[in-house]
């Protein structure tokens, strides 16, 4: 009977200490789940907070742009996200007689264009802020070009909207686009990226705020050819990440 007790006694702990690994197997699955759960919670959470930035910017990118708020200079403007024909940003400062900017980034454009100087270097800026009608004029001039080449009206459309915003989808009319070319090289194409000048802008623009708004091989994002004079300001904050992470702002937007 003694052996019989004992053979029960180990029995018992060996169902006792069978339960509990299964509980602490039970309390750690538990554990895992409610991380994923957790995890899955927050990710849902990021996601539904960037469609609601998103939905934001594509209804109102106007209204952004005028608000006090510290994103008002992320707003998107481009085919998908067009700006209200008759925006015009409250305040305008004048760089020279052709070209105006928002007053916002007067001071960063004017401090970055005086470091470049400083540097030797030779720049100025060619456009800046632009009313609908102005791109519009911009537009169709660039289309007539096409035409005159022997482009069908259709096809010259195509091929100018690959370099020049459809009236009511340019940055331009934000006034927080500018368009920089160097002084030794004024041709609007590929070589003027391998300037000095704008060398020296693609380095050092995010220090200012700004970013090399259509970069290569980014086509299929911004929907605009490689523009290596085109700079828009975005802050410093996203400048620098957008440049260090090598993406756009749509992208940067999309991610954030």
């Amino acid at each position: 009977m003694l052996c019989a007790a004992v053979g029960l006694i180990v029995l018992m702990g060996i169902a006792v200490a069978g339960q509990m690994e299964s509980t602490e197997q039970q309390n750690q699955k538990l554990l895992s789940e409610n991380q994923k759960l957790t995890e899955e919670n927050e990710r849902l959470e990021k996601d539904l907070n960037n469609w609601k930035i998103a939905k934001e910017i594509k209804e109102a990118p106007a209204v952004r742009l005028k608000e006090d708020s510290e994103n008002w200079m992320l707003a998107l403007v481009n085919e998908e996200y067009p700006l209200a024909k008759d925006y015009t940003p409250a305040s305008l400062t004048k760089l020279d007689e052709k070209c105006s900017v928002d007053t916002r980034i007067y001071g960063e454009l004017e401090q970055m264009i005086a470091d470049a100087r400083q540097a030797g270097l030779n720049l100025y800026v060619t456009s800046a802020y632009r009313s609908y009608d102005r791109q519009r004029e911009v537009f169709d001039t660039t289309m007539k070009d096409w035409i005159s080449k022997g482009y069908s009206p259709l096809d010259a459309y195509d091929e100018t909207k690959k370099s020049v915003a459809v009236p009511g989808t340019s940055e331009h009319a934000t006034g927080l686009a500018v368009d920089i070319i160097s002084g030794q090289y004024t041709g609007l194409d590929d070589k003027q990226g391998d300037t000095a000048e704008q060398e020296w802008l693609m380095a050092h623009c995010q220090e200012y705020g700004f970013i090399l708004r259509f970069p290569k091989d980014k086509s299929n994002v911004t929907g605009i050819v490689y523009e290596p004079w085109h700079y828009r300001y975005v802050g410093k904050e996203a400048a620098k990440k957008i440049t260090e992470q090598g993406i756009t702002l749509e992208e940067y937007l999309q991610a954030d």
